[in-house]
């Protein structure tokens, strides 16, 4: 059986290789090695526009929106905060597009950190822009802190991973108002969203979180179970 084509966004930023300082596409190889453990054919996707947007969801079997810098406040028409880094609006164009057609073709969506951001924003939801300012606490974003997540068993999510998960990945944004469709489905001890669901759709799952680190594969083969 031939492996399914997953799509991987990526960065797009200067690297340097040998005597060369050049822009590159990036992209961490955590996540297509989890793709290739999971049985799927990982496929990176440069952030350059959305002219190839259609055309990346009709020839491929799933999407991973992967991490990265936080979304810029004017994705949902809020205001920048001054703690948060100036957004990467070329990236955020070409994923809130992929996210919209891969919605539309019912392609299933695998969402990480950023990504479960991009799934939000992309079904009109809005973010919490920066999370340490609401909360008066950096509990989320110290490196290295572990967060129990209470996951709801009869979601997607809880149906691969269990009730409950242990968590070690800081974030400074977090879901403020759900996006059309979405639900949320896993949560921290003090109740911020860190997973989401959209309901209707194939596979539509987000996670605060990064699954892609570690030896636990079972989120990214539920969801190549789906690209199958």
């Amino acid at each position: 059986m031939s492996r399914p084509l997953i799509g991987i966004t990526a960065y797009f930023e200067a690297a340097r290789w040998g005597d060369w300082v050049r822009e590159a596409v990036v992209s961490p190889p955590s996540y297509a090695k989890a793709v290739i453990r999971a049985g799927g054919a990982p496929v990176v996707l440069p952030p350059l526009g959305p002219h190839a947007v259609d055309d990346y969801v009709r020839g491929l079997r799933g999407i991973v929106l992967a991490g990265g810098v936080e979304l810029g406040a004017d994705t949902y028409n809020g205001e920048q905060d001054e703690h948060v880094a100036e957004p990467q609006s070329h990236r955020d164009r070409f994923e809130l597009a992929v996210a919209r057609a891969a919605v539309q073709a019912d392609v299933p969506i695998l969402a990480i950190s950023r990504g479960m951001h991009v799934l939000n924003v992309a079904q009109g939801g809005t973010l919490i822009p920066w999370l340490p300012e609401v909360l008066d606490s950096d509990r989320h974003a110290v490196p290295g802190a572990v967060h129990t997540i209470q996951v709801s068993v009869t979601s997607k999510l809880g149906k691969a991973v269990g009730d409950r998960v242990e968590v070690s990945v800081p974030h400074h944004q977090s879901v403020r108002r759900l996006g059309t469709g979405l639900l949320a489905v896993a949560w921290a001890e003090d109740q911020i969203v860190e997973g989401v669901e959209l309901q209707g759709h194939r596979f539509g799952v987000g996670v605060q979180w990064h699954p892609e680190r570690g030896d636990d594969n079972r989120l990214f083969d539920a969801f190549m179970e789906a690209a199958r």
